[in-house]
């Protein structure tokens, strides 16, 4: 059975950090693109960044560039995301994804295969 378990959510101050992390289970998780979405109070499920099979090419949404950083440790089944200088609008539940789709710079949730439950990420100001 497929699994993908995302932890490391919170409550954070604005300018604060965190550390999420997804860990794979159940798929042979260097054959995957993995990937990050959110999703914001009362809004859509939107692409946030993503990492290649190998980990060695990476994309990011415009609003996160330069402030997360998406990273694999292929030995481990695990992704992760680190975020720093977090904002307000960085708020919302973050899911962990994966995909056989070979990385590219934006996904679409259809574009993924297996999706974690989520873990809530909450900036307060």
């Amino acid at each position: 059975q497929v699994q993908l378990v995302e932890s490391g959510g919170g409550l954070v101050q604005a300018g604060g950090s965190l550390r999420l992390s997804c860990a794979a289970s159940g798929l042979t998780f260097s054959g995957y693109t993995m990937a990050w979405f959110r999703q914001p109070p009362g809004r859509e499920r939107e692409f946030v960044t993503t990492i290649s099979q190998s980990g060695l090419i990476t994309y990011y949404t415009n609003s996160v560039r330069g402030r997360f950083t998406i990273s694999r440790d292929n030995a481990k089944n695990t992704v992760y995301l680190q975020m720093n200088s977090l904002k307000p609008e960085d708020t919302a539940v973050y899911y962990c994804a994966a995909t056989l789709i070979p990385t590219r710079a934006t996904f679409s949730p259809g574009d993924m295969n297996r999706w974690g439950r989520g873990t809530l990420v909450t900036v307060s100001s």
